[in-house]
């Protein structure tokens, strides 16, 4: 089986965020199982030239934090013109026409595996050309609307809810169409309403790397690590900077890692913000205990993940444990302010007694890698089914009277 796997961006060799770790698992995964998978994407300005196997579509920046305001300013009137989500927007210029001409460079396929909602809302021919795996990293409808709820103008209010009606719309059609669909929690299955539904099956993740060796270098006392630049994340480390910091001892090293969208936000002497680091694991390692500050969004976190794998300590948000069946004797629960600092402060005093309280993340990193091979499995055996009837059956159990001509039409505005 020859499948196309379609992102938004061709797969980084390095990869460092948790939605491009992500993207490495499920591939290497459907690999594992047989599968032949071919990549297509855009290309960031200046990135590694495609390899055998990888499918350019173009040239694009993307992500808001590599974006001018112009830029920016562009996305959003396109999105307005267009009808368009600004996420998919982005992307939107080839045509349906150019489209299918650069993906025909992978050859003949069997199906497409859509990687997260971005390119089939972009172009809605995708989740229709071929059978497809939907693979769901997000309940996107369900960010754009907690965006809104903590957007600092009306301006912004008003664009995340059109978002939020435009990628719930979005969500729904693709959902339809797909021949298999996965999410990376069962949370986001129900936020979908997937639950009960034959073609729909819940993915784990690992990274896929083995742990670090043990060492004594612990030159922070506390870490965080994230894409500060995506909103869902930067509401969590606000929460971290204004409401349990202040309940930490200042003589308490902080070290924050992940790019920002803008300048970082103002904090203590003890706080340090690290930028982009090279190396996440040893950044991850370097820390006493972790914090993972998470207080929205969907979907798994990769930051919580890599703790696990590695054994580390970490005190851990409710949300911050998605995609997560067995929590880890060293980790604490906390959901607030008060009893999050005194869980880091306790975990920061026993380590610098010789107290250590990592342990070995072997077992878990199986136990999630169990999960995603069956999974995977899963799915392939779906689109299988999906590839050996007519198309027009795939998905039938759902179908819905088709809404694409006002879905994208630049005066829709949303509405179920």
């Amino acid at each position: 089986m020859h499948l196309l796997f379609i992102s938004s961006l061709l797969p980084d060799h390095d990869p460092a965020s948790g939605f491009e770790l992500a993207n490495r698992a499920i591939a290497q995964e459907l690999r594992r199982q047989g599968a032949r998978v071919s990549f297509a994407g855009f290309r960031l300005p200046g990135s590694r030239m495609p390899v055998p196997g990888e499918v350019p579509l173009g040239e694009l920046i993307i992500e808001n934090a590599l974006a001018t305001r112009g830029r920016k300013a562009a996305w959003v009137a396109h999105a307005l013109r267009s009808g368009l989500p600004v996420a998919a927007a982005k992307l939107h210029g080839l045509g349906d026409r150019l489209m299918r001409e650069r993906l025909a460079a992978a050859g003949p396929v069997d199906g497409y595996v859509l990687n997260s909602i971005q390119m089939p809302t972009a172009y809605p021919m995708l989740a229709r050309d071929k059978p497809s795996i939907f693979v769901a990293h997000n309940v996107e409808h369900r960010t754009a609307a907690e965006n809104a709820r903590n957007a600092r103008s009306r301006l912004a209010r008003y664009l995340y809810e059109r978002e939020a009606r435009l990628l719930e719309a979005a969500e729904a059609r693709i959902c339809r169409d797909a021949a298999a669909i996965h999410t990376l929690s069962r949370d986001d299955g129900r936020a979908l309403g997937l639950d009960g539904d034959p073609r729909y099956e819940p993915l784990a993740l690992t990274l896929g790397r083995p742990a670090a060796a043990e060492d004594e270098a612990r030159r922070y006392d506390i870490g965080l690590i994230g894409s500060w630049s995506w909103a869902p994340n930067r509401v969590g480390l606000d929460w971290f900077l204004a409401e349990v910091v202040p309940h930490l001892p200042e003589t308490l090293t902080i070290a924050i890692a992940g790019r920002f969208d803008g300048a970082p936000p103002r904090a203590p002497k003890n706080v340090r913000f690290l930028g982009r680091v090279p190396d996440a694991q040893a950044f991850v390692r370097s820390s006493r205990v972790i914090a993972l500050a998470t207080k929205g969004g969907t979907g798994i976190q990769l930051k919580t993940l890599e703790t696990f794998e590695e054994g580390l300590p970490a005190v851990a948000t409710t949300p911050a444990l998605r995609g997560v069946d067995a929590v880890p004797d060293n980790v604490v629960v906390a959901d607030e302010p008060e009893g999050f600092a005194a869980g880091l402060e306790a975990m920061v005093h026993l380590d610098r007694e010789g107290r250590s309280l990592r342990v070995d993340g072997a077992a878990f990193a199986e136990r999630q890698r169990a999960a995603l091979a069956s999974g995977i499995g899963r799915g392939l055996a779906i689109l299988d089914a999906a590839l050996s009837r007519p198309r027009k059956a795939a998905g039938a159990s759902r179908a819905a009277p088709s809404f694409q001509a006002r879905e994208f039409h630049s005066g829709w505005v949303g509405g179920q």
